[in-house]
């Protein structure tokens, strides 16, 4: 069978993957993932009549982020898990219609709301007639390349913006508004709407994409404390260790407390490297550092550290023989063949005693290099340190700062951001947060006045970190506008959590972004000028074609 996907920056010759997807996803899964997009929809349509007449079902819309998340790129590769995600999809939307119908029935006198979208009405079936439905309910089942590119550009977004709201109910951390948008945002994706309406709602999606990073920013922070300067060990120790990766603290957090006092060592591996800077899981003796560098390299950096991995979220790669007997997976991440532990339940712990045992009898980890990198610069840290930043600036020894957060990725072109970030001037101060700083938070780029020129802010969703930084600069200096800023922006992108990144920087009125290493393929023609002309959006060029404009 075949599939269309073209939802990350890496697609098939930047117009769509129609065989197997780059990221190693594979037909059948790319259409049971559309499958469940589709009935989620139908969830959707039901959960906005429901709010119409006063019924709100909180834990569909939960549902519905936890499953959104389960379809960004290099998630989940289990078909079963998918399977699973479908039928449980199907329950949720019969229970949230059947609640929705007596308050609909005592207004109107009619037994059902009808509906044009058949989502909606859809019976629970098998994988294989699940497959057979993919085929006319994928991507290109839009017609209009316009409202096809926009309703794409919403649900990425949507995806990513549930990625980050799943992350704070995780802790236990919860927003109605944001649940209840999700009904409105994936329902008006079954409606012919008017372009600039579909607009509207994508602007919308970047205005919650804020408030959901603010709600991740006040779970993380609140419960692990606020991330402060760290200077992280990139070596190893001689013990038996377990590698975690992804991005959820909560797993990072259980890990720690179910090691403690074992003898295994605990490092971070891509993103999780931030929970490095969390005060909270300072204390723990065994958490050693970080080993290694952005996702797309697990295979030999997987292989080489020798212990047991844990995957807590994307990014995971087509796993390896070499290492596919050690690593285990958890919450949104997936893949066949390998054990998946549970959700928690009953308010206990997720059970990891199978990894320790594993770690028991491994060998400690191959080193692959040496030395520190300093880290931990949210958002309180750097006020923390705004009088000296201030007084940098107004000497003149910082004269601008550099946005190059976002996500990294294989492609060669990404050498793009190791360049740039040594060709900038050493007046220049870079802002990061995400993967992308792999590319050169290793780099010896040395200081301002003792602030580092490399300002790590955490993982992607602590963006809103540079955000909060930049809109208390624009008021330090009195500035009406935060373009007025000396700030620009040069952004890399590969999956949907990049998305809302970039719409919620958009929301907030930021201009002139450079966005690479290529546009979004979804981005038709029309809405790729729209976004040029209304905020500035560019491609990034070369090197030496941008660093006049960003500087």
């Amino acid at each position: 069978m075949g599939m269309f996907c073209y939802q990350c920056q890496e697609t098939s010759k930047n117009t769509g993957c129609t065989v197997r997807g780059v990221c190693g996803k594979t037909a059948p899964t790319a259409a049971l993932q559309d499958v469940l997009v589709y009935v989620l929809k139908g969830i959707s349509i039901w959960g906005k009549k429901g709010l119409k007449y006063g019924v709100y079902d909180r834990t569909a819309a939960e549902f519905i982020t936890r499953a959104l998340f389960a379809t960004i790129t290099n998630a989940n590769f289990d078909d079963d898990r998918f399977v699973a995600f479908i039928h449980e999809a199907l329950e949720i939307r019969q229970r949230v219609r059947n609640a929705f119908t007596p308050a609909y029935a005592a207004e109107t006198g009619r037994e059902y709301a009808e509906t044009p979208h058949d989502c909606a009405v859809w019976s629970a079936d098998t994988m294989d007639a699940f497959l057979k439905k993919a085929e006319h309910i994928g991507v290109r089942a839009t017609e209009n390349e316009d409202i096809r590119s926009l309703r794409e550009l919403l649900t990425y977004g949507l995806k990513g913006l549930c990625a980050y709201t799943e992350h704070a109910a995780r802790l236990d951390h919860h927003n109605d508004d944001l649940y209840r948008f999700v009904f409105e945002a994936l329902e008006s994706t079954t409606r012919e709407l008017p372009l600039d309406e579909m607009i509207g709602l994508v602007m919308k999606t970047g205005e919650m994409g804020v408030r959901a990073m603010a709600l991740l920013d006040k779970a993380n922070t609140g419960t692990y404390g606020n991330p402060e300067m760290t200077t992280v060990n990139l070596g190893v120790r001689g013990n038996p260790g377990i590698l975690i990766s992804g991005h959820d603290l909560r797993d990072m957090e259980d890990l720690l407390k179910q090691t403690d006092g074992t003898g295994i060592d605990v490092y971070t591996h891509s993103e999780m490297l931030p929970a490095n800077y969390y005060p909270a899981f300072k204390k723990y003796e065994h958490f050693v550092g970080n080993y290694g560098n952005s996702w797309w390299m697990q295979d030999k950096e997987f292989a080489a550290f020798n212990g047991p991995i844990l995957m807590t979220t994307n990014c995971i790669t087509p796993v390896k023989e070499a290492y596919k007997d050690r690593i285990f997976t958890t919450g949104a991440a997936g893949y066949p063949g390998v054990e998946h532990i549970p959700d928690r339940s009953d308010g206990k712990p997720k059970d990891f005693s199978a990894i320790i045992a594993l770690a028991r009898t491994c060998q400690p980890p191959t080193q692959l290099e040496t030395g520190t990198i300093i880290g931990g610069f949210a958002h309180n840290q750097v006020l923390q340190l705004a009088d000296k930043i201030i007084a940098a600036i107004k000497s003149g020894a910082i004269k601008r700062f550099v946005v190059m957060a976002g996500c990294d990725g294989r492609q060669k072109s990404r050498s793009y951001f190791t360049d740039m970030a040594q060709a900038l001037p050493r007046d220049t101060v870079i802002l990061t947060a995400g993967c992308a700083k792999y590319r050169y938070n290793k780099l010896p780029l040395g200081d301002i006045d003792g602030i580092p020129r490399v300002l790590d802010a955490g993982q992607c969703n602590d963006s809103y970190s540079l955000v909060m930084t930049a809109l208390k600069l624009k008021e330090v200096f009195g500035l009406n506008d935060i373009n007025d800023l000396p700030i620009s922006y040069d952004i890399a992108w590969y999956e949907q959590k990049a998305v809302i990144v970039l719409l919620a920087l958009l929301s907030l009125g930021v201009k002139h972004i450079h966005l690479g290493p290529s546009l979004p393929a979804f981005l038709s023609p029309t809405v790729a000028k729209v976004l040029e002309e209304k905020f500035g959006i560019k491609p990034i060029s070369t090197v030496e074609e941008d660093l006049p404009i960003l500087v």
